[in-house]
């Protein structure tokens, strides 16, 4: 299995590429800003072949290069329903006025790719000759889902911003909603296996177990 992350120039975001292993199809996950130069270096080195965009939630750290990556490959994007409006609308996701510079930056414009299908909670997603379980976990935004991949070694969880290292993603903004992440931390991350390495949309690398033993969040609902 070939799991390549790394993280985005603005807001740290981590990008994933997701195969079975070189030179066979890849998924790519949240590709946000400023990542097409690094992308296009894992992509080539490992002779893979990307086939679609997963993503996470809408927050624009989270899907910035969406579009590109999506039209350069002629490839699908896959999103939440719920999320799926930030992909034309980022500002509303982040309480700004639309047309407002992002990221120091005026003028940005953003459509959808061509494609752009749903992702639904318990439909797994096999793409690349890989099974994904989807499930839906809102509280940090209406449309999050967290994606489990299982491995030889372990099951691998993409949990976007969900669940970091030593912390949970923010639900102080637009959409977000502190009930709606209790219920998804308790009915979506704690009853997974302590084995499970968590690849979190932010910081390092975690597991299950892990962040249910040092995790406030985590521990303030056991």
């Amino acid at each position: 299995m070939l799991i390549e992350g790394f993280p985005a120039r603005v807001a740290g975001t981590n990008c994933f590429v997701v195969a079975q292993g070189d030179g066979q199809q890849c998924i790519v996950i949240d590709p946000g800003v400023g990542v097409a130069e690094t992308l296009e270096e894992i992509i080539a080195d490992h002779r893979l072949h990307p086939v679609a965009v997963v993503l996470t939630h809408g927050h624009l750290d989270h899907t910035f290069s969406v579009l590109p990556v999506c039209q350069a490959r002629g490839v699908a994007a896959f999103i939440h329903p719920a999320d799926r409006a930030a992909l034309t609308d980022p500002w509303s996701g982040l309480g700004l006025p639309f047309g407002a510079p992002l990221f120091g930056i005026a003028g940005l414009r953003f459509a959808e790719p061509d494609d752009v299908r749903p992702l639904m909670d318990g439909v797994p997603l096999e793409l690349a000759g890989l099974h994904f379980a989807v499930r839906h976990a809102p509280g940090h935004t209406p449309g999050s889902v967290v994606f489990t991949l299982a491995t030889e070694a372990a099951d691998v969880l993409f949990a976007g911003d969900v669940l970091f290292a030593g912390s949970i993603g923010r639900t102080d903004l637009p959409g977000g909603s502190g009930a709606a992440m209790t219920a998804s931390l308790r009915e979506v991350i704690l009853p997974m296996d302590d084995a499970v390495m968590v690849c979190p949309g932010h910081g390092p690398r975690t597991t299950i177990g892990r962040e249910r033993a040092t995790n406030p969040f985590l521990r303030n609902l056991m």
